[in-house]
C-alpha cells in the first residue's frame, strides 16, 4: 500500500524526516518495502516568463523564444509549440537540468539556432491531463495565473511527496488505508491521532429513503449495506488538492465522483460505489446471491457469467454490479446522471476473494474486501463521501442514509495479566505503561478489572497473547533483552533422515553439480515426451482441481520432466556442459480416482551432459555410497527395460536384491523430444532406500605392520561377463589375506577373438599379524583361477 506523508501527515503530525520514520514505524511492527519521491527526479527547472517569440530561420516549425527567469540575462531557447504567446508563465528546464525520469536537458544547437534550455509539458514533468486539467495536450504547460520568475517549479506546482510502500498482513485490514498506518504513526510517537470530523449539511429537500431502498436477502454474505443519495450533481475534474493526493497514492484521477469514492477508500480503507440513481429499477437496491448462467456486462466492457456463490447487487428486474468486485455497464454514472446513490457496504471477505478469483477480475475493491473488513466503519465512510461532495460542490446530499445493518457487530472483551505478559515477553515493562499502550491503538483499558474492550476494526486482536505482542513492538522488540528459556531446555537435533540429506547434498555438491529447484505441478504430456507406457502406474496421477493452467494440472510421479526441461534450458542456451541434482518428491496415489493422501517419496535425481560418459555419473553415486557406507551394499545390474533410458548403457541400482533407483545413459529420442542434442545422463535414486541402507558409523584400523603382496592376473572372458561377476568370484575365493581387487585393463581387438573380452586385475593380499609367505598367494591364487574357469569359462593369458 501506498501511503504519501503529506496526506498521513493531516491526522498525525509526524515530524521525523523519511528515513527516521521508515525505520521507526518498522521497529514496531510495520513492514515497509521502501519509498519515493514524487517529482524527486526533477532537477533545475524554474519558472519564466515568455517575453518575445520570432520564427526559426531555417525551421518552419520551430520558433525561438525569449524567456526571463528573473535574472538579468534572459535565455533564448528554441521550441516547437504552438500553444504558446507573449507572456505566458511556463516551466523551463536549464542547462545541466533534469525533467521526469531523470532525463538530463542541456544547452545546444537547433538547427543552426542556440537553445539555452527546454520548456517543459506537463507529461515532461511526469503528469497527465488527468493531474492538471487545465494543462494543453500537446504542447507546453502554461500557468493559469502570473508566478514568481525563476522560483523552484517542484515549489510552484506544489507536487513533491514522499511515498512510502507498506507490506500489509492480511491480519491487519485497518491499516490498508491512511487512517490506519497514521493510528499506528501516532502509537509509534505517542503523539495524538486525529480522526478527520465528519459533518454533512444535507441541503437537498426529502430523505434518503424516499430516493431508496435496501433489501438484504443474504446477511451472511453482506452483514452491511449503507447508502446516500446526492442530488442536482456536476461531473467535473477534481480540485488539485485532491488529484495530488490521489495521484500520490497511486491512483488516477477521473471525475469528481469516481475521485471521491476512491479517495474514501484510500482514507479510510472501505471502498465504495456510486450509481446513477435512475439506472436503478423501481428505486430498490437488493443485495442477493446470483443465479446460475447470469450474466452482467461490467465497467470494463466484458460480459461476466455468474453462478450462486457469486453476491449481486441488483434492483428488481437485474444485477447492477458484482458485489466487492465491480459496478454494472447498466448503472454507470454518465455526465448527464441527475442524482446518484452512493453504497458502502461490506462483504464476506471469503465469497469476494473466490469471486474475484472465478471472474479473473481482482480490483482494487475486491483487495480490500477480501481481508474482511469492519463492517462499522461503513457508515463513516458514506458520511465522508457525502462531506466531500459538498466540500467539491458537486452536488447536494440528500438528508438521511439508509442503513441496513441487520446484525451488528459489537466490540469484545478481553482480560490481561501484566505479570504473565511480561513473563511471555522476557520484559519488565509497567502497568502504566501497558495502559499508555492499549489506550495509544484505541483500546479501552479497564486497570481495575485488567480488562480492555477492543475496537472492532481490530480483528486480530483475540486473546493475551495478540495484546503481549502490541506491547512488545511499541515497548520495543530492540529494548528486550535476551534470557535464557526457564527450566531444561529441549535440546534440539537433526533426524537421520535430515543428516543423511545433507550428506547426499554435500557429496553432490562436491563433485561439481548444482542444485536445482523444480516445481511439483506437471503437465499430463510429460508421460508421452518420456515415452512412458500406457499402462504405467506413473500415468495414475493426482489430478489439481484448481490449476493454474494444464501444465501444472497435476502432481509429478517422476522428478525426470524437471531435471530434462532443466538441462535443455543449459543446452538451448549454449552451454557447453551442465550438472545438476535434485532432492525432491514424487506423489504417488495408493489408488485413483483419490480417497486418501498418495505416497510421498523423496527421490534424488542427477542430470549430466557436455565432456563425459556413462563412468563419470556412476563415480558421482558411487562416491555418494562411500560417504554413506553403502559401496560394499550396493549392486549395479544392468537394465534393459526402462523405456526412457538407453539399452545396454544404463545400470539398476540394487541392495540386497532390491532395486531402489538406476544410472545411465538417457535414450537418444527422449533427448530430442527435449531439444538436447547431445548424450545425456541420468541417475534416479529413491531416498527412503538410501536413509535405511546408509551406515554412518565409521570403524577405523591402526596401519598396516606388515607388507603387501600384489598378483596380476589377465584373462579372456566372453563379452557379456561384467566386471560385477568377476569380482564377485575373486572375493569369494581369495582366502582371508585378500585386501583388494583393483580393474586396470579392458581391451578388444584384432588380437583378440570376437565375442571375448581381454580383463586384468591386480589383487592385493595382507596379513595384519605376519608377513605373508609365498606359499599363502600361491594357493590363494589357484582357487582364484580354478573357479574363474569353471564358474565364468575364463582363459588365463600370459603377460
Amino acid at each position: 500500500m501506498d501511503v504519501p506523508m503529506l496526506w498521513l501527515k493531516e491526522y498525525t503530525n509526524v515530524t521525523a524526516d523519511i528515513k527516521q520514520f521508515i525505520e521507526d514505524i518498522t521497529l514496531t511492527g510495520s513492514k515497509v518495502e521502501g519509498y519515493t519521491t514524487i517529482a524527486g527526479d526533477i532537477e533545475n527547472v524554474v519558472t519564466g516568463q515568455i517575453k518575445k517569440i520570432v520564427k526559426h530561420p531555417d525551421a518552419d516549425k520551430l520558433v525561438i523564444t525569449t524567456v526571463d527567469i528573473g535574472k538579468q540575462k534572459e535565455l533564448q531557447i528554441v521550441t516547437g509549440a504552438t500553444n504558446l504567446k507573449e507572456g505566458d508563465y511556463v516551466p523551463v528546464a536549464l542547462d545541466n537540468s533534469k525533467i521526469a525520469n531523470g532525463v538530463e536537458i542541456h544547452s545546444g544547437d537547433l538547427r543552426g539556432v542556440l537553445s539555452e534550455g527546454m520548456l517543459c509539458s506537463i507529461q515532461e514533468l511526469g503528469f497527465d491531463l488527468h493531474d492538471f486539467p487545465e494543462a494543453c495536450e500537446n504542447g507546453i504547460y502554461v500557468f493559469p495565473e502570473a508566478v514568481e520568475l525563476g522560483k523552484d517549479v517542484v515549489e510552484v506546482l506544489d507536487i513533491k511527496d514522499d511515498v512510502v510502500e507498506f507490506e500489509i498482513t492480511s491480519n491487519r485490514p485497518d491499516c490498508f488505508s491512511i487512517l490506519g498506518i497514521a493510528r499506528e504513526a501516532a502509537a509509534t510517537y505517542k503523539i495524538p491521532f486525529k480522526y478527520p470530523k465528519i459533518e454533512v449539511q444535507q441541503k437537498a429537500g426529502g430523505n434518503a429513503s424516499d430516493y431508496i431502498s435496501v433489501e438484504i436477502k443474504n446477511p451472511e454474505l453482506c452483514p452491511r449495506y449503507a447508502a446516500r443519495v446526492v442530488k442536482n450533481v456536476k461531473i467535473e475534474p477534481s480540485p488539485k488538492w485532491l488529484r495530488k493526493r490521489l495521484r500520490a497514492a497511486g491512483v488516477r484521477p477521473i471525475n469528481n465522483i469516481v475521485d471521491i469514492t476512491n479517495y474514501v477508500m484510500i482514507e479510510m480503507g472501505q471502498p465504495m460505489h456510486a450509481f446513477d440513481i435512475d439506472c436503478i429499477a423501481e428505486r430498490k437496491i437488493i443485495v442477493r446471491n446470483a443465479h446460475d448462467g447470469e450474466q452482467i456486462t461490467t465497467l470494463d466492457g466484458n460480459v461476466r457469467n455468474l453462478d450462486s456463490s457469486m453476491l449481486v447487487i441488483s434492483d428488481p428486474q437485474k444485477a447492477v454490479a458484482v458485489a466487492g468486485v465491480m459496478g454494472g455497464e447498466n448503472s454507470k454514472i454518465s455526465e448527464n446522471a441527475e442524482a446518484i446513490l452512493f453504497e458502502s457496504a461490506t462483504f464476506h471477505g471469503s465469497n469476494i476473494r473466490v469471486t474475484a478469483k472465478k471472474l479473473g477480475l481482482r480490483t482494487d475493491a475486491s483487495s480490500k474486501y477480501e481481508k474482511g473488513l469492519d463492517p462499522n466503519i461503513a457508515l463513516e465512510a458514506v458520511n465522508r463521501a457525502a462531506q466531500l461532495v459538498e466540500m467539491l460542490g458537486a452536488g447536494e446530499v440528500v438528508k438521511g442514509v439508509v442503513d441496513c445493518y441487520p446484525n451488528k457487530r459489537e466490540s469484545w472483551t478481553l482480560s490481561y495479566s501484566p505479570e504473565k505478559i511480561n513473563k511471555l515477553l522476557g520484559t519488565n515493562v509497567s502497568e502504566q505503561h501497558m495502559k499508555e499502550i492499549f489506550e495509544s491503538i484505541e483500546l479501552k483499558v479497564d486497570t481495575q478489572n485488567h480488562t480492555v474492550v477492543v475496537p472492532t476494526f481490530r480483528p486480530d486482536l483475540e486473546a493475551q497473547a495478540d495484546l503481549a505482542e502490541e506491547v512488545a513492538r511499541f515497548y520495543g522488540y530492540d529494548k528486550i533483552e535476551p534470557t535464557l528459556a526457564a527450566g531444561t531446555p529441549t535440546v534440539g537435533k537433526k533426524s537421520r533422515s535430515q543428516i543423511i540429506t545433507a550428506m547426499v547434498k554435500q557429496s553432490m555438491l562436491s563433485s561439481g553439480l548444482c542444485e536445482a529447484m523444480t516445481f511439483s505441478f506437471e503437465s499430463p504430456k510429460v508421460f508421452d515426451k518420456l515415452n512412458i507406457a500406457k499402462d504405467s502406474n506413473l500415468r495414475k496421477t493426482v489430478t489439481i482441481y484448481n490449476p493454474l493452467g494444464e501444465d501444472y494440472s497435476i502432481m509429478r510421479t517422476t522428478t525426470l520432466n524437471a531435471m530434462l526441461t532443466s538441462l535443455a534450458t543449459n543446452y538451448n542456451r549454449r552451454n557447453e556442459s551442465a550438472g545438476l541434482f535434485e532432492i525432491a518428491k514424487v506423489y504417488l496415489p495408493k489408488a485413483v480416482p483419490i480417497v486418501e493422501l498418495p505416497d510421498e517419496i523423496s527421490t534424488l535425481t542427477i542430470g549430466m551432459y557436455g565432456n563425459m560418459d556413462f563412468y563419470d555419473i556412476k563415480g558421482i553415486v558411487e562416491k555418494m555410497f562411500e560417504t554413506l557406507g553403502m559401496n560394499e551394499k550396493v549392486e549395479y545390474i544392468t537394465e534393459k527395460n526402462i523405456a526412457h533410458m538407453h539399452t545396454g548403457r544404463t545400470a539398476s541400482i540394487c541392495v540386497e536384491g532390491k532395486s531402489f533407483g538406476y544410472v545411465g545413459e538417457l535414450h537418444p529420442q527422449i533427448a530430442s523430444n527435449y531439444g538436447i542434442g547431445t548424450k545425456v545422463y541420468i541417475a534416479v535414486i529413491n531416498m527412503p532406500e538410501v536413509i535405511t541402507y546408509a551406515d554412518l558409523v565409521k570403524e577405523y584400523k591402526a596401519l598396516p605392520k606388515f607388507p603387501a603382496v600384489t598378483r596380476d592376473i589377465a584373462m579372456l572372458v566372453s563379452e557379456d561377463i561384467t566386471v560385477k561377476q568377476i569380482e564377485t568370484v575373486i572375493k569369494q575365493n581369495a582366502g582371508q589375506y585378500l585386501e583388494s581387487v583393483k580393474l586396470f585393463d579392458v581391451y578388444q581387438g584384432k588380437q583378440i577373438e570376437k565375442g571375448l573380452k581381454s580383463v586384468a586385475y591386480s589383487i592385493t593380499f595382507r596379513a595384519s599379524d605376519k608377513t605373508l609367505v609365498e606359499q599363502d598367494v600361491t594357493e590363494a591364487m589357484k582357487q582364484i583361477v580354478e573357479h574363474l574357469s569353471s564358474e565364468l569359462q575364463a582363459q588365463l593369458r600370459d603377460k
